[in-house]
């Protein structure tokens, strides 16, 4: 982090100079290698290290390599290492090792010589987000041996607690895994006493340099490593930031900052909270957290296209007829109405969570795993979309109703919503990438709060097979439609529809399903999102993280339409809560030839 002249500061770094661009910046550093054995060639090759994964990285490599993953030229070859359990302590100082950019210091550590240790602060840890997800997910890291070896973990927050109290707190909240419960007793203890706490307010650098000062009575002798993870409320982000960095950042390790969303209301206010960030962070210390760019089968969707030589062909506008992607929740604010009413379902869900799986989906092949070549690829996608025009978007409300006996109130019978609120719980928009790829293909969204199930999931409808020779016995056209169905949540699966005979003398077709269910494919219980994003923040890797020109890209396509909703004062469509929302979105798809396929028949 780059410092601010204080009289709290515990340490004294000189900043480095601001990146002009987080492209610019990665492509500019040198470049790291590791010398891997191919079995296939039968030798030695030099391998950038920056288009692997670092969790990827095979087991085998020799101990003097590790050092050649720090900038700078590669080291000389070694003879592979054969001991996993020495290995294992290589691993906790391989992954910790300071990018260029995040090391305030010029000495370079000898991995072989200081041992590492990752300091993790959950900045808001007396809120629902820390204790519902955070903490747990840390557990599961730790219970499946993902964690480096030393660790340390503070919550920090305004409520006054002591550490028993905040191990009390955070042990109700911990599971073990379904497929791994032994020793589970045994190793929540051990998190446990891993767990600290430390009272202070979000804008004292005092209270920071308190905690940098119990920070460091754990890292003692090891190169300190620092995670902060802000579970706090927008509107403080900067002055927390602003604190950590002077007064609680690392000196001779990385320091790297996890910020939840929203990141502002549109445009103007994203843009200027990047501003405030970069005036303490470098880019590639700030990690932008979607978590459901962390969900399982969002994560398999560069792998289900660019692995598999049947798809690839197919994705495009010359077989693919229309893209959607769904979300739906079955209830609704539920008490948080005053937060939501300020933000509403298009910013809530549909510019964020569903906008980036539209990128990933939509993206051309990027030309390696690497973070930033995987995050140009979703940039292009976005500066190519036509902007949103409000006569392709339909806005709705839940409104009250009586089901089985029981009423479901109205979003504005939440007491924390105004009574005049026009604030959208449903929305619906058609969307289009106008590239060679793409062009003329409605990509349609919809997420809606209060509808008659919960889900989200993209379905690829494909076109209609030319000159089809079964359209004369009885099949809907519609119907005959192939469609491929990724289910994000819940009970994850991959779906292809497809025609098929019904066994008989006669000639009768039906649509059948080729199911790749998850939970009967897999014994293995499926990570928590957020378990994957916090470990590939420790471990440095940017690939579901968000870039600001990204972020920037994603703006300036929702902007102009949320002003445009704001100043004209759209009334929303009103819907009953538990249906499936407003029935323009139906006329919607109708307009450009398509049916949603979440309605009828459903894999």
């Amino acid at each position: 982090m780059a410092t601010l002249p204080s009289t709290h500061c515990c340490h004294t770094y000189s900043p480095l100079p601001p990146s002009s661009s987080s492209s610019s910046s990665s492509s500019s550093s040198s470049v790291s290698y590791l010398r891997v054995y191919s079995s296939v060639h039968g030798r030695l090759q030099r391998v950038s290290i920056s288009s692997i994964p670092k969790r990827f990285v095979s087991a085998k490599v020799s101990q003097q390599n590790a050092l050649g993953m720090q900038d700078g030229p590669a080291a000389p070859a070694a003879n592979p290492i054969e001991n996993e359990a020495h290995f294992k302590k290589l691993k906790d100082g391989l992954f910790s090792a300071p990018s260029s950019k995040e090391s305030k210091d010029t000495t370079v550590f000898n991995v072989n010589e200081s041992e590492s240790t990752v300091s993790i602060t959950v900045v808001g840890a007396s809120g629902d987000l820390a204790k519902k997800k955070i903490f747990p997910a840390l557990f599961a890291l730790f219970y499946e041996d993902f964690l480096p070896k030393h660790f340390t973990i503070y919550g920090y927050a305004r409520s006054k607690m002591t550490d028993a109290e905040l191990r009390d707190m955070v042990s109700k909240t911990l599971t073990c895994r379904i497929d791994k419960r032994e020793n589970c007793g045994e190793k929540m203890d051990q998190f446990l006493q891993r767990c600290f706490y430390h009272s202070g307010q979000y804008d004292s650098q005092d209270h920071f340099a308190e905690l940098d000062k119990k920070l460091k009575e754990h890292e003692v002798g090891r190169v300190p490593n620092r995670l902060f993870y802000l579970s706090i409320p927008p509107n403080i982000f900067i002055d927390a930031v602003r604190c950590a960095s002077s007064s609680a950042s690392s000196g001779n390790g990385w320091t790297r900052v996890i910020v939840e969303k929203p990141f502002g209301r549109d445009s103007e206010s994203s843009a200027a909270l990047t501003k405030a960030l970069k005036q303490y962070l470098e880019e590639d210390q700030i990690f932008r957290i979607d978590h459901y760019l962390g969900k399982e089968l969002v994560e398999n969707l560069s792998v289900l296209r660019f692995s598999n030589l049947i798809f690839e062909p197919l994705w495009s506008r010359q077989y693919i007829r229309n893209v959607q992607l769904i979300f739906s929740e079955d209830f609704g604010t539920e008490g948080r109405g005053g937060y939501f009413d300020n933000y509403g379902i298009i910013r809530d869900i549909m510019q964020n969570h569903l906008l980036q799986i539209l990128a990933l989906f939509a993206m051309e092949t990027p030309v390696s795993l690497d973070a930033e070549d995987i995050r140009n690829e979703k940039v292009k996608v976005l500066r190519s979309m036509r902007p949103l025009q409000l006569e392709n978007v339909v806005t709705g409300q839940y409104k009250s109703h009586v089901r089985g006996g029981i009423t479901y109130p109205a979003y504005t019978d939440d007491k924390t919503v105004p009574k005049d609120s026009l604030t959208p719980t449903f929305a619906a928009a058609a969307l289009f990438i106008d590239n060679a790829r793409w062009d003329g293909v409605p990509f349609l969204m919809k997420a809606g709060k209060a509808l008659h199930n919960k889900r989200a999931e993209i379905r690829v409808q494909f076109r209609h097979v030319p000159g089809n020779l079964y359209r004369d016995i009885g099949t809907e056209l519609d119907h005959a439609t192939n469609e491929l169905v990724i289910r994000v949540q819940p009970d994850e699966a991959i779906v292809l529809r497809i025609n098929n005979k019904v066994p008989g003398l006669g000639m009768r077709l039906d649509r059948s399903n080729l199911n790749l269910h998850y939970a009967a494919r897999y014994s293995k219980e499926i990570p928590d999102a957020y378990e994957r994003l916090l470990l590939d923040a420790i471990e440095g890797e940017r690939r579901l993280f968000i870039r600001s020109d990204e972020l920037d890209a994603a703006w300036a396509l929702f902007t102009p339409l949320l002003k445009e909703i704001e100043e004209k004062k759209v009334i929303p469509e009103y819907y009953p809560y538990g249906s499936r929302g407003p029935v323009g979105a139906h006329y919607l798809a109708a307009r450009y030839k398509v049916r949603w396929g979440d309605v009828g028949l459903e894999p």
